[in-house]
């Protein structure tokens, strides 16, 4: 379902999962723009693979995000493909916030969900104009079941999901597809460095997810994330109660 003509835009592309699906985009042959907020990173990930494009800019701003836009259509007119992958998590005591402002807050809303949508419709009139696209929403397998200690991400990746879900039916009769892929927890450093040493290789889930986005099925999910979409809502919310409480034994002072 992808081939050598097509150009891919990721976000949040110069590391963990961002970067290693644009690997695996430029295995294929694509032409591949990565963003993220961080040249340091771009640098590495384009010394890593001459081939890669990138290009900084911070989705969590309105601004920046119609600047990419424009950007990328007057310069790489031919992006057919758009991957919505930034994302942030914030470990979060809803109990005990009275000392971090809504800003701080509300970023991971602004980056998870605001550039999710916001850059989907941005991009959608110019995807409608080619003969074919894609727009793949990163979304996780919390969107499913929560991480009460990760309140405003999970709440971010349901809302994802839920718009996705819409998208795709709204787009049903056109020429572009709609995936969604919803990983599991990654050994990568999102929500910090060295928090999700326990998760699944990244190699490992990138080649899963890769190969099933290539099969051309259009909801994705990877090992935990893949068993929670068939769950039955008593086992999730029985999941979820026992997450809870296993992690307040391991972080009494959360």
């Amino acid at each position: 379902m992808t081939n050598t003509t097509d150009t891919v835009l990721i976000t949040g592309g110069a590391t963990g999962i961002g970067l290693a699906l644009a690997e695996r985009f430029l295995a294929q042959g694509c032409q591949v723009i990565v963003v993220g907020r961080r040249a340091e990173k771009l640098a590495e990930a384009q010394d890593k693979h001459p081939r890669l494009i990138t290009r900084v800019a911070d989705v969590a701003d309105e601004e920046s995000r119609v600047e990419l836009y424009h950007w990328v259509v007057e310069n790489y007119p031919e992006c057919n493909l758009l991957v919505n992958n930034a994302g942030i998590q914030k470990r979060i005591n809803l109990t005990k916030i009275s000392d971090r402002s809504w800003s701080e807050l509300r970023e991971e809303i602004a980056i998870n969900l605001e550039a999710a949508i916001h850059l989907t419709l941005l991009f959608l009139p110019h995807l409608r104009s080619k003969e074919r696209a894609t727009i793949i929403q990163v979304t996780s397998g919390l969107s499913l079941i929560p991480a009460p200690f990760a309140p405003i991400y999970s709440a971010t990746k349901a809302a994802l999901r839920s718009f996705t879900l819409s998208l795709r039916e709204q787009l049903a009769d056109t020429q572009v597809r709609v995936v969604e892929i919803l990983p599991p927890a990654v050994n990568t450093d999102l929500g910090g460095v060295g928090l999700h040493t326990f998760g699944e290789p990244l190699d490992a889930f990138a080649d899963g997810v890769f190969a099933d986005y290539l099969r051309g099925e259009t909801e994705i999910g990877y090992g935990d994330a893949k068993q929670r979409l068939a769950m039955m809502p008593s086992e999730m919310h029985q999941r979820i109660a026992g997450m809870w409480r296993g992690f307040l034994q391991n972080n009494p002072d959360f």
